[in-house]
């Protein structure tokens, strides 16, 4: 048996290769064309496709710039060339992206996005729970990165090779804050966006498992 699995907001294909190679219909659905050219992903809003039928809804990748603390700044001193208005117009696009995945007619969810601020927050449903956080580093991945995933239908992920933390300001330190670290650039939103495949594949083992057993049962 294998599930029909939606990966949305992802143009790496990190999440849907995780779920394909256990066998699953997984397809990815973003604005921008995979970076991998594959031809399991839908080049598209994906509130477009979340009546289509899925037993699983992976959104990995919403954006998350105005909605997260550390970009709530912005939305009192906005970067120069931007206005105050337009930061809360984006605000308010980017809770309304997240609001329309979080309604999808899907009985298995997850959302990836950081902690938010109380703006972000109020524009949200009211039923949407805290998230749960992880760190690449519970999965096999040396580095840092504070994961929220906010959940319906679907058990919190459990760790599955939890490394040692290297001391702090130690160069392994460093090197493990690479993501948050990285310099401007225009890749910069890529880099600091792309799903660990540690992570990756402990969603496909772990979701797509306790979605076929709900489904067998």
């Amino acid at each position: 048996m294998s599930l029909r699995v939606l990966i949305g907001c992802e143009t790496s294909g990190v999440m849907r290769r995780a779920f394909t190679a256990l066998g699953h219909d997984a397809w990815s659905c973003d604005l921008l064309a995979a970076e991998d050219g594959s031809n399991r992903h839908i080049r598209g809003d994906i509130r477009d496709h979340l009546g289509d039928g899925w037993d699983l809804l992976v959104v990995c990748h919403p954006p998350c710039t105005r909605l997260c603390n550390s970009g709530v700044r912005w939305l009192s001193v906005p970067p120069p060339g931007r206005t105050r208005a337009e930061m809360w117009a984006e605000l308010d696009e980017g809770a309304a992206l997240f609001a329309a995945c979080w309604e999808a007619p899907v009985a298995r969810l997850a959302i990836e996005n950081p902690v938010m601020h109380r703006h972000a927050r109020a524009r949200l449903p009211e039923d949407l729970p805290k998230p749960q956080i992880v760190q690449p580093w519970w999965f096999g991945e040396p580095a840092k990165k504070a994961t929220g995933f906010y959940l319906r239908g679907l058990p919190p992920l459990a760790p599955t090779d939890r490394l040692t933390l290297p001391s702090k300001g130690s160069p392994e330190d460093h090197r493990w804050q690479a993501v948050h670290r990285c310099p401007p650039g225009p890749d910069r939103w890529r880099i600091r966006s792309r799903t660990f495949e540690g992570i990756a594949a402990a969603c496909a083992d772990q979701w797509g498992g306790h979605a076929l057993r709900e489904i067998a049962a």
